[in-house]
């Protein structure tokens, strides 16, 4: 299997909305953000999928190194050797694959967040940062277009919570601001413990409203001239909106017990009609 094997397949098996995006890019593009999301599939994987906090931060301190082999020209993962012709193409910098790793390990030290400004800092790590880099693969002529990226991946973020707020619950974790819990009553407990009440429900329509704020706002920034390239964040943006709004007709408090997403074929079709329709 060669490194490009490895990270499509990887990108595959995931499921991600992410995926059905990318199916319209040019080959190299294609390459290169497949091969960056695998990248972040990887070290996230280590933070989810390994139970010994331990050898989680060791496994990352392995993937820091990794990076630094790959800035060397010496990528040893196939994830890496993929990424090796990415980062000289699209001068991707060293430093914000490590700023990804270092949102990945703040799962790992269990904090909560106090207010929305402090989540932002995870939020920015672990999704602006991978939207600002798309986008540059993509390619872009306005520096607008690196505001747009990073609060359309906050937005992304953003739905991510709110979609996974019982998965990550079964994790023992909570991503919603503590002073928002206060405000709407909603106790730690009621979380941890999937309870589905209506000062939740009111909670999470307030989510929902400021990620559908953020989508909004990102959209409106993205330079006409760059519209065309970024047309990959636009179908992404297209089947997680349509996710986020599944959720509100659904029901909200349902996020608790079940976790909703579209369909493989309705993702492909929003993919298709953003790409040629906008």
């Amino acid at each position: 299997m060669t490194p490009d094997q490895y990270c499509e397949d990887k990108a595959a098996k995931s499921g991600s909305s992410f995926y059905y995006s990318f199916r319209f890019l040019p080959l190299e593009k294609r390459r290169a953000i497949t091969a960056l999301y695998a990248f972040c599939r990887e070290v996230d994987d280590v933070v989810d999928e390994t139970h010994d906090e331990g050898v989680a931060r060791t496994t990352l301190s392995w993937w820091r190194a990794e990076i630094d082999n790959l800035y060397a020209g010496n990528p040893q993962h196939p994830v890496t050797r993929a990424l090796l012709p990415a980062i000289k193409k699209y001068d991707l910098a060293r430093e914000l694959f490590l700023e990804i790793i270092d949102g990945m390990e703040m799962d790992l030290d269990g904090a909560r967040y106090a207010s929305f400004k402090d989540l932002q800092l995870y939020c920015y790590r672990v999704a602006s940062v991978v939207g600002q880099m798309a986008a540059q693969i993509f390619g872009y002529t306005d520096r607008k277009t690196l505001k747009y990226a990073h609060d359309l991946g906050l937005a992304f973020q953003l739905t991510n919570i709110i979609r996974d707020v019982g998965e990550d619950a079964r994790r023992g974790r909570i991503y919603l601001p503590v002073d928002e819990l206060q405000r709407f009553n909603v106790p730690a407990a009621d979380i941890l413990n999937f309870r589905e009440t209506e000062e939740f429900r009111a909670l999470m329509d307030f989510q929902i409203e400021r990620a559908q704020h953020y989508y909004q706002q990102a959209i409106a920034e993205l330079p006409a001239a760059d519209r065309k390239t970024q047309r990959t964040g636009l179908v992404m943006a297209a089947i997680y909106r349509a996710t986020l709004e599944e959720i509100k007709r659904d029901g909200v408090t349902k996020v608790l017990n079940q976790r909703l997403s579209l369909t493989p074929i309705r993702k492909l079709w929003l993919a298709w009609r953003t790409w040629w329709w906008g």
